[in-house]
């Protein structure tokens, strides 16, 4: 964009320049993004040229302009800098410029897009001649034809506006886009272009979050909104929006948040009563006219409390007294008092005679009017009701018109005056027929949309299930499957996969053919979704392969679901079908765990179908949720060795506090050291179990270190059967343990393997609450230790990942762990200063956990240990490195003996 002469936003004043040519100081555009320019709201030169163009002082209006950059939006590429992107300042400059442009048109009897408005005879306008006119005369009017001129008009503010638009899309600001969006539909109101008016509107309303702070922009923005609103007779959706505007201004001032150039707190306020007031005040008018004076009271009162508000808000010289008295005197005519309301709405016209406010004026008018005609006063009345007639029409008031009109012709009926009220009917009547047409067009438009919103949903549709639907037995394909398991595992739910084959489907083929296949398959399908839940998806994969989906399901609940089926199609009467070989299914199960993607769940399922077909065929086998999991594109370990006895099934419950994903990377590698006695580790040793103590205790310990499967075992069945009332806890085991733990304790055993811990027995019931905070993901195995062990010794655990550095938000949003919990463990070796700063947050007992996970120079976790030690700060004790264990039992300890 060229820029014009800079105008210094701190060099305004609320006067209007004296000189007709003189422009008032340089401003447009900061340097850097322009929203400090004097142009954009709320700046001094947007403020003056709003008013000159609000009072139809369009002269004014456009010499004020005449400082902004007068680049045309015709101009032939070469004479713009067109490689410079749209700012704030440029969108503000079109969209004033257009406003003009329109309200030129209006006071020439044209609309924006060339109709005539008032006068059917007219011929309507040539924009291209219009476009033309731009051409040949460099962005200058012509002079030599007026009408030329209107159309020149005409056609640069509709490439104002599409320019502005443009400008405003490519903003970031939501505020600045939503009020410049709301003066689009105000300027679409004044060119009569009701669907454009209601489209930009609702674009407005979308922008306007609830959560944008209160200020002055965000008031002035829900006000014109408002307007619009009311002007596209939504009249309660324009109450909700001036409320919030009320409401807006109110937050910003106790909140302190205006600023020099918004103004006087208290008038911006006002402002927003009166005009929340006037929408009252009409509302009740329009229930009067329709004979329900007892609904119209309430609104006539609330507007009269509304601008004594306002009133009493605003010094005695404020520009915003006269409107308020005008919404007072008519909150007045509405309760019946027409006396008292008559000599202020005399003051007010003359004031706002005086002062030039046509909008205003005729409000004046028109309650003046009111009044007087319910005062028996008829010339009176239809003196000022004739004028406020005359400003409406003129300026474009289309709700003042209209009133105006319904006054006049209600005026001369009580007069017996037949003669004057019939003209004023019949355009009453007029406008009143335009507004239904308008809403006529507008619901045509909305049906016909609708109707082809429809017909391209079903076109959508029918694409979708020619896409993701199988023709043989019209289930769900593999294409919907894949997408619908992808869907479940990213949205962090686990569920279980079936895989389902019918067993030696080739020779059945070769019995009945291909026809009497497909008839079982089709068969196969109907008894696979009779036996299902509606929540489960049944789909065909390929050949006679089905996969059953249930999401958040458990393994042995699918297993139940499964077993049924497979007695069903075993059971079916096959021979009544013409098929006179036996049919089974054989079935593979597996449960996803977190961090699972579909091609390991699928994997692991799979790999169980064809251990059943191995094992004999027509049976269902499930696989442990620990051992279903593989390093990815890497062939699956061998089965892990199965009890001898078939209904003895493998049972790994997935923990709870596991945030993280899935059992490959702790099949691959421990995430922890573990040392041996050849080759020493910076980690400690872990302590021996505690002995075991009469009464209620915590869990017996077994250390997985350096123990094989066997000693383990041997070790767990020892704690078992000295005390069979509490588990026992293993920790630090490997892969290969706990997998041989869930086998010879199948549903006894809970298992965490981001923690490489199980838990063998019954875990108490929590008492207590214990939060566990996480800096980095590089510490979730320690921390998911902690977890695993607070839970089991018998507190509830709540887990908060990832919170080191910058990433506190949560703490401060959410201070539920903060203050809902009796003591924290902070696993943090990467950002080992978090635990003194969320010990300064709370008043809870921390135990820290430095980790070996660290920086490269933080030496095996000493680093870390003594950047916690060096903190100092109260109520923190510090654990040894990766001492998990250690912990989650300090912790649970505080949190018991709190919850007794």
């Amino acid at each position: 964009m060229t820029r014009g002469p800079a105008w210094d936003s701190r060099d305004t004043t609320d006067e209007a320049p004296p000189g007709p040519r003189r422009a008032p100081g340089p401003v447009l555009d900061s340097p850097a993004d322009g929203v400090h320019s004097a142009l954009v709201p709320p700046g001094a030169l947007h403020q003056r040229v709003t008013a000159a163009l609000a009072n139809w002082q369009l002269d004014d209006a456009e010499r004020l302009l005449s400082v902004v950059d007068p680049s045309s939006p015709y101009e032939p590429a070469g004479r713009a800098e067109r490689d410079e992107p749209p700012s704030l300042g440029r969108a503000w400059a079109d969209t004033l410029r257009a406003e003009l442009l329109v309200r030129r048109l209006r006071v020439a009897g044209f609309s924006v897009v060339g109709e005539p408005i008032d006068a059917p005879a007219t011929e309507s306008l040539d924009l291209h001649a219009g476009v033309a006119g731009l051409l040949d005369h460099d962005g200058e009017r012509p002079d030599s034809d007026p009408r030329s001129e209107s159309a020149s008009h005409a056609a640069l503010a509709i490439a104002l506006v599409r320019s502005a638009k443009a400008a405003f899309d490519a903003s970031d600001d939501d505020l600045q886009r939503a009020a410049g969006l709301a003066r689009h539909a105000r300027i679409e109101l004044l060119s009569r272009r009701i669907d454009a008016a209601m489209d930009e509107a609702v674009e407005a309303a979308s922008l306007l979050d609830p959560d944008l702070p209160p200020g002055a922009l965000l008031v002035d923005t829900l006000g014109t909104l408002a307007g619009v609103l009311a002007d596209l007779e939504l009249m309660p959706l324009a109450l909700d929006y001036q409320r919030r505007a009320l409401e807006a201004a109110g937050a910003a001032a106790e909140q302190g948040l205006l600023g020099p150039e918004d103004g006087d707190p208290e008038v911006l306020a006002a402002g927003a009563a009166t005009c929340l007031a006037a929408l009252c005040a009409e509302l009740g008018e329009a229930l009067l006219d329709d004979g329900d004076p007892g609904s119209a009271a309430p609104h006539f009162a609330e507007a009269r409390r509304l601008a004594e508000q306002a009133l009493a808000q605003l010094p005695p010289d404020a520009e915003g007294i006269v409107a308020a008295q005008v919404v007072h005197g008519w909150a007045l005519v509405g309760l019946g008092e027409h006396a008292a309301a008559s000599g202020p709405l005399r003051a007010a016209v003359r004031l706002t005679s005086a002062t030039g406010d046509r909008a205003l004026l005729a409000s004046a008018q028109l309650a003046l009017g009111r009044a007087l005609r319910r005062q028996g006063d008829g010339r009176g009345a239809d003196e000022q009701l004739a004028k406020a007639l005359a400003l409406a029409s003129e300026h474009g008031l289309p709700r003042l018109r209209r009133a105006a009109l319904r006054e006049l012709c209600t005026l001369h009926a009580e007069l017996d005056d037949a003669g004057r009220a019939l003209p004023y009917l019949q355009a009453y009547l007029a406008d009143e027929l335009d507004r239904v047409d308008e809403r006529r067009t507008r619901w045509v438009e909305l049906f016909g949309r609708r109707k082809s919103l429809l017909e391209n949903e079903r076109a959508a549709g029918q694409l979708r299930r020619q896409a993701y639907e199988d023709p043989l037995t019209h289930l769900p394909n593999r294409r919907y499957a894949e997408a619908r398991l992808d869907g479940l595992l990213s949205a962090g739910t686990t569920p279980a996969l079936a895989v389902v084959d019918v067993d030696r489907f080739k020779s059945i083929n070769d019995a009945v053919g291909h026809p009497g296949g497909d008839a079982v398959l089709r068969t196969v399908a109907e008894l696979l979704l009779a036996g299902c839940r509606d929540t489960d998806e049944v789909c065909r994969w390929a050949g006679d392969e089905f996969v059953v989906l249930f999401p958040d399901t458990t393994a042995e609940q699918a297993e139940h679901a499964l077993e049924r089926i497979r007695r069903a199609v075993a059971a079916h009467d096959w021979a009544a079908d013409g098929v006179t070989v036996p049919v089974t299914i054989s079935v593979g199960i597996a449960s996803a765990t977190r961090g699972d993607d579909r091609r390991t769940l699928f994997a692991a399922a799979d790999g169980v179908l064809y251990d059943a077909k191995r094992s004999g065929r027509d049976r269902v086998v499930r696989l442990s949720a620990l051992t279903q999991t593989r390093a990815p594109d890497a062939a699956p370990p061998e089965a892990p060795a199965r009890p001898a006895e078939p209904s003895a099934r493998v049972t790994v419950q997935a923990s709870p506090l596991d945030p993280v994903g899935g059992f490959a990377a702790l099949l691959a590698d421990p995430p922890l050291s573990t040392g041996s006695p050849a080759e020493p580790t910076l980690a400690p040793q872990p302590a021996p179990a505690p002995p075991s103590r009469p009464g209620p205790a915590e869990p017996d310990v077994v250390w997985g270190v350096n123990r094989s499967t066997e000693q383990v075992l041997a070790l767990v069945r020892e704690a078992r059967a000295e005390h069979p009332d509490r588990p026992a806890l293993v920790v630090r085991a490997t892969a290969d343990t706990l997998v041989a733990l869930a086998g010879a304790y199948d549903g006894s055993t809970t298992v965490d393997a981001t923690a490489m811990s199980a838990a063998v027995g019954p875990i108490p019931e929590p008492r207590g609450r214990v939060g566990v905070l996480c800096a980095g993901t590089a510490d979730a195995s320690v921390a998911a230790e902690a977890a695993f062990v607070a839970r089991v010794t018998g507190t509830e655990v709540v887990r908060v990942d990832d919170v080191g550095g910058s990433r506190l938000r949560p703490l401060l949003t959410d201070r539920t762990l903060l203050d809902d919990t009796d003591c924290l463990v902070v696993v943090a070796g990467l950002d080992a200063s978090l635990a003194a700063t969320v010990a300064a947050m709370t008043d809870v007992p921390i135990v820290a956990v430095p980790t070996s996970t660290g920086r490269p120079g933080s030496f095996g976790g000493f680093g870390a240990l003594l950047t916690v030690l060096n903190a100092a700060s109260p109520g923190v004790v510090v654990s040894t490195i990766d001492n998990g264990h250690a912990a989650g039992v300090f912790a649970a300890r505080i949190a018991r003996r709190t919850a007794r």
